[in-house]
């Protein structure tokens, strides 16, 4: 091969040099890769509806009706069968409001979509009782004094467990000194809850503040550990909280409130 090239000129042999380079770009652009596409998803405001049903019911217990909003935010990524190919790739390589992640970062892999789909409702329903475990200890509640029920339909995993532990405290006891644990602000965020109130990562930060200054959130709370993520593409305006515990949550935004000193990344 080199002996016979070593005979042509320079402009033939980059030609015949390049056609193996240009038949593997069209391959790889026809060919599916084992990558996900992320972008914005949808967010909802858990202190309202969604779908003409509260995201929060409390029985049991005297509610309050606040002003402000608790939005929490999603991701909307390619499903674990669809065809991603070389284009789609590109693209999302050079879009800030995309994210090209492989694809077993994001789905486990060798299941079927409807497996995949189960998964994500269990993990849902496992971070909402959760997350009523961790907001009733943080109030001093016992578990059996309040009936609280969680509904947000076509939403799979654990990332909004924070945003529901605080909607059922805003809901009960606001800040604590008869207004609002928002301050009568749009708030948006995202984070795991733990039955302590400890706050656990989720990726795809930089794609839900997107989501979250979309639907007009000026506030975003974001685990700790993921506020380089967070500020990577972070919008206009929008305030980043960093937080690690439901406890320091609150005192954060109580702070907020008051015009006190509050943790940024």
């Amino acid at each position: 091969m080199l002996s016979r090239l070593a005979g042509l000129s320079r402009p033939r042999t980059l030609a015949l040099s390049a056609v193996p380079v240009v038949a593997l770009l069209v391959v790889v652009g026809v060919a599916p890769l084992p990558y996900a596409v992320a972008q914005p998803g949808l967010t909802a405001n858990v202190l309202g509806d969604y779908k003409d049903t509260p995201v929060i019911t409390i029985k049991g217990a005297k509610v309050r009706e606040p002003e402000g909003q608790l939005r929490m935010t999603t991701i909307l990524a390619t499903g674990p069968s669809a065809d991603v190919d070389f284009g789609d790739v590109l693209d999302g390589w050079f879009r800030t409001d995309r994210a090209v992640l492989p694809r077993d970062s994001v789905y486990p892999a060798g299941q079927s979509d409807k497996e995949i789909q189960k998964h994500n409702t269990e993990e849902m329903v496992k971070s909402q009782n959760v997350a009523v475990d961790a907001a009733l200890d943080q109030l001093g509640r016992p578990r059996d004094s309040v009936d609280v029920t969680l509904h947000l339909a076509d939403v799979g995993g654990p990332s909004a467990g924070l945003l529901f532990a605080l909607g059922i405290v805003d809901l009960l006891e606001g800040n604590g000194s008869g207004g609002d644990l928002t301050g009568g602000r749009d708030i948006a965020g995202t984070g795991t809850i733990e039955e302590n109130g400890t706050v656990g990562e989720v990726g795809g930060v930089s794609l839900k503040t997107q989501a979250a200054a979309r639907d007009g959130a000026t506030v975003f709370l974001v685990p700790e550990a993921e506020c380089a993520d967070a500020q990577s593409e972070l919008p206009s305006g929008m305030r980043l909280i960093p937080v690690r515990t439901l406890k320091d949550t609150i005192s954060s935004l109580r702070a907020l409130d008051k015009g006190g000193e509050v943790p940024s990344c």
